[in-house]
């Protein structure tokens, strides 16, 4: 269980250490070059939806929201149920949700496969079971929430597929299960990344991640983010 307190107390001694032994906020944790899905979505018309888990929602959100082809992400919840939906008693570790993010895409500009690439190269570590760097609990978890058959395939395909490659120096621990809701966080979490660059945990966990979009995702960059508060499509 990490607290809201816990997790900025963590983030900076982190953050601290690091410039501390290196001179510059070292990442904690390394992004994995690895290939498209052999098995993908053929293009559709008009939004699409996926959901994701992969520990703190902030820079699983902040990562998105500098992906070409994403028209919003939102932070907020799944895995739980509607009155156990708040951070408060998320992060007891005991609703049964995940900090997840959904993610409003046009399928023309990206496909759900390439959506899955960016979160398993550089949006989280999918070999730590129940935690991401500082964090624990399985609130933390990495997850794909499916909303149809479609989905599912591409997700175990694509598991399977980087399994295979040993690609990772661990098995993948990512939960594949059906999603039944997605609840949006509370207002001071959307945009948290962009809104906060200079807080320790953003500085040390999270921004690595959206410079590692950039230089293994190049084509699929954006400088400008698109944020819930001014983004055109919303749940």
């Amino acid at each position: 269980m990490r607290s809201p307190f816990t997790r900025l107390i963590l983030g900076a001694a982190a953050g601290a250490l690091a410039v501390w032994s290196f001179g510059f906020a070292q990442a904690s944790e390394e992004a994995v070059v690895i290939p498209p899905p052999a098995v993908d979505v053929q293009s559709k018309d008009g939004v699409q939806t996926a959901v994701i888990a992969g520990g703190c929602f902030w820079g699983v959100q902040g990562v998105f929201q500098h992906t070409a082809g994403v028209l919003n992400a939102v932070s907020g919840y799944a895995g739980g149920g509607k009155m156990t939906a708040n951070y408060t008693a998320v992060s007891t570790g005991m609703t049964g949700h995940a900090e997840a993010v959904e993610i409003k895409y046009d399928p023309k500009q990206i496909s759900y496969g390439q959506i899955l690439q960016i979160f398993f190269s550089v949006a989280h570590d999918p070999t730590e079971l129940n935690r991401q760097g500082p964090d624990s609990g399985t609130q933390y978890r990495s997850a794909i929430f499916t909303s149809n058959d479609e989905q599912k395939q591409i997700a175990e395909a694509y598991i399977a597929q980087l399994d295979a490659g040993k690609l990772f120096k661990k098995p993948i621990v990512t939960k594949i299960g059906a999603l039944e809701a997605f609840y949006p966080a509370e207002a001071y979490h959307q945009d948290y990344l962009t809104l906060h660059p200079n807080q320790p945990y953003i500085a040390y966990n999270d921004l690595p991640k959206v410079e590692n979009l950039k230089k293994l995702f190049a084509q699929r960059y954006v400088e400008k983010p698109t944020l819930v508060s001014t983004a055109k499509v919303t749940n």
